[in-house]
């Protein structure tokens, strides 16, 4: 299996991070913080913890497709026919 690449945002989503980040130090703890430490922080917890949020994701994925595959294997089973054509 190939290794999974780390993610890398769009400075634009990376810029709506670090503001979002911000907004939550400034509402929340009533402090400042700069973008560069905003950036460095939100780099940490992807590095240190993304994986939790990621492998949710996955098992949520699949949760869904596992759903939707027995939902089409109960149409195929209802397109059976008898023999005799009952």
């Amino acid at each position: 299996m190939k290794p999974v690449e780390p993610i890398k945002f769009s400075k634009e989503e990376m810029r709506d991070m670090v503001r979002r980040v911000q907004d939550y130090f400034d509402a929340e703890l009533d402090q400042e913080l700069p973008a560069l430490p905003a950036e460095m922080l939100i780099e940490f917890f992807g590095r240190e913890v993304g994986s939790y949020f990621y492998n949710r994701g996955l098992r949520d994925a699949q949760t869904v497709f596992t759903a939707k595959a027995e939902d089409v294997a109960d149409l195929i089973y209802g397109l059976e026919q008898k023999p005799g054509g009952r």
